[in-house]
């Protein structure tokens, strides 16, 4: 691992398999959000989080995702539009014990319905944890 790549991972967005001119697109922005996670992301990118409503092609989504905020299979679906081959979807969910809680599993089991895949998480910010999910390889 070269030097650059090294200080990347000790980044926010470095955690997250994200670099500087990454294009980031948030879905599910609400008033719960971490902003100080959010703004640093933005920093670490040199770039803002894109919206729901823009349509370039993207690196990565962030999808904030509370128990009540309906199917999620949908929601990943959607989450797909503009993401770029090989981008990483980020499930955000509260973390156990905070209003919105989402079991691991719920995530586990939607995934695969939208034509994804679970492989790591990690925790965010005091109130968020994040699930990685990637397009599943094909056979």
């Amino acid at each position: 691992m070269s030097e650059a790549e090294a200080a990347t991972a000790d980044t926010v967005a470095g955690k997250l398999g994200f670099k500087d001119g990454d294009l980031l697109q948030e879905l599910g922005y609400d008033e719960d959000v971490d902003f100080d996670f959010r703004a640093t992301l933005e920093d670490e990118t040199g770039s803002e989080l894109l919206t729901e409503d823009d349509q370039d092609v993207v690196d990565g989504v962030l999808l904030w995702w509370r128990s009540d905020d309906g199917d999620l299979v949908d929601a990943l679906v959607d989450s797909l539009t503009c993401l770029d081959e090989g981008g990483t979807v980020w499930v955000l969910t509260p973390k156990s014990g905070r209003d919105g809680y989402v079991a691991p599993a719920l995530i586990q089991e939607a995934a695969p319905t939208a034509g994804l895949h679970a492989t790591s998480s990690a925790g965010v910010s005091k109130d968020w944890a994040a699930t990685r999910l990637v397009s599943r390889r094909k056979s």
